[in-house]
C-alpha cells in the first residue's frame, strides 16, 4: 500500500520530523511512503535521509499567528494548490494522503477530497482543524486547541507528538566528543533551544542567563532567524552549538531543557525524562498550555523570571524526571498510534508487522 504526506513548511524543522516520523511508523504496516513539499521548501531534513519528493503548492497563512487577511489570502491560493494535489494524487495514486500540519493539513485533505482517496489530517492549528475536522480523519497533536476539549467525535483523534524511538538511542560520549572545551561534566547543564530555528526572544533568554554567572552549562541550539540574534550569544558563559544533527546525543547531558511551549522537542524531553522550563511566547505570541498537557513535567515562564524558575525546576528535579518518564511511555508510542489510525483509514492492517 501506498501513503502520499503532504508536509507543510520548509522539509528542515518540526513539520517534517513530524511527517517522517509517522512514516516510519507506517512503513511497518507495509506502506510504501511518498512525501510532497511545496516547491519553494529545500527539504533539507529529506535530503539528509536520501529522500526525493514530489513538488505541490502548499500555501501558509501563519499558522496560530494567522489573521484574517492572511486566511482569505491563502484561502484562494488553497483552493488551486488543493486542484494540483488532486492531480498528484491522481498520478501516483496513494491508498491514503496524510495531510500534516497547517497548509499541509488542508491541502492534502482537500486534494484527497477532490481526488477521492482517503485521507487523514495531522491538525495543530486552528485553521487546519476548521477545515480538516469536517472532512476527514484527523488527528490532533497537543498544540491543537481541540486537543484539551472534551470531544464526542470518532473520526477526532488525540495523539502526543510521533517521537521516534531512536530519540531516547544517544550517545554520552558522542556528545562529549562534540562538544568545546568549555563544557564542564561536573555542571549541571541546561539546553536552550526554540527547534532547528533560534527565534530572539530564545536568544535574548540565552543572553539573559549568561549574564547571570549561573554554575551551570548553558547550551544554546538553533541557527539564528535573523544574522543580528547571533550578537546575542557572544556572551562567553554560553556554548552555542547552531544546527546540529546529534541532538539525541545531546540529551543524555541535558538537565533541564529550556524549550518553546510547542512543537517537538517538548516531547523528545519527556521520552528521555527531562524536566522542561517552557519559556512563553517565543514563536510570535503563540500558546499552548502545554505545561497543562505534560503537568508536573513543564513549568512555564515569562522571560523576566526565567532564572527563578529554572531554580525551581532543579529545586523539584527529581520529581519532574520522574514525572517527565512516565508521560514519556506514552509519548513513545505516538507515532505507531498515528500510523494505525492512517493504516485503518486506508483499510490497511490494525497493527503492524512488528507486532
Amino acid at each position: 500500500m501506498k501513503a502520499l504526506f503532504v508536509v507543510t513548511g520548509r522539509g528542515i524543522g518540526g513539520d517534517a520530523v513530524t511527517a517522517l516520523n509517522i512514516a516510519k511508523a507506517l512503513e511497518k504496516y507495509g506502506f510504501q511512503c511518498e512525501f510532497a513539499l511545496d516547491p519553494t521548501a529545500p527539504g533539507l531534513l529529506f535530503k539528509k535521509h536520501g529522500i526525493e519528493w514530489h513538488k505541490t503548492s502548499i500555501p501558509q497563512a501563519g499558522g496560530h499567528a494567522a489573521t484574517k487577511k492572511t486566511l482569505v489570502n491563502a484561502g484562494f491560493k488553497t483552493l488551486k494548490a488543493s486542484i494540483k494535489t488532486a492531480s498528484l494524487c491522481r498520478k501516483i495514486k496513494p491508498d491514503v494522503v496524510v495531510g500534516v500540519i497547517g497548509g499541509g493539513a488542508v491541502v492534502g485533505c482537500l486534494g484527497a477530497m477532490i481526488a477521492k482517496v482517503p485521507s487523514v489530517g495531522i491538525l495543530i492549528t486552528p485553521a487546519d482543524a476548521k477545515v480538516c475536522t469536517k472532512i476527514t480523519t484527523t488527528v490532533v497533536l497537543p498544540e491543537s486547541n481541540l486537543f484539551q476539549m472534551d470531544l464526542n467525535n470518532e473520526t477526532i483523534h488525540k495523539a502526543y507528538s510521533p517521537v521516534s524511538p531512536d530519540i531516547v538511542v544517544g550517545d554520552r560520549e558522542n556528545a562529549l566528543k562534540n562538544l568545546p572545551d568549555n563544557f564542564d561534566e561536573n555542571l549541571p547543564t541546561i539546553l536552550l533551544s526554540s527547534g532547528s530555528t533560534l527565534f530572539e526572544k530564545m536568544a535574548k533568554a540565552a543572553s539573559m542567563l549568561g549574564d547571570k554567572n549561573l554554575k551551570a552549562n548553558l547550551i544554546v541550539v538553533g541557527h539564528p532567524l535573523e544574522d543580528e540574534y547571533e550578537s546575542y550569544l557572544e556572551n562567553p558563559n554560553l556554548i552555542n552549538l547552531g544546527y546540529i544533527d546529534w541532538i539525541k546525543d545531546l540529551y543524555k547531558v541535558v538537565d533541564i531543557a529550556v524549550v518553546t511551549d510547542d512543537g517537538m522537542m517538548i516531547h523528545e524531553a519527556m521520552a528521555w525524562g527531562i524536566p522542561v522550563v517552557a519559556l512563553l511566547g517565543v514563536k510570535y505570541g503563540r500558546y499552548h498550555n502545554l505545561a497543562a498537557v505534560f503537568e508536573g513535567a513543564v513549568l512555564e515562564s515569562e522571560l523576566e523570571n526565567l532564572d527563578t524558575v529554572i531554580d525551581e525546576a532543579f529545586a523539584n528535579i527529581t520529581t519532574m524526571k520522574q514525572t517527565a518518564k512516565n508521560y514519556g511511555r506514552d509519548v513513545l508510542e505516538s507515532s505507531d498510534k498515528i500510523a494505525g489510525i492512517i493504516s485503518k483509514r486506508a483499510g490497511g492492517p490494525s497493527s503492524s508487522k512488528s507486532d
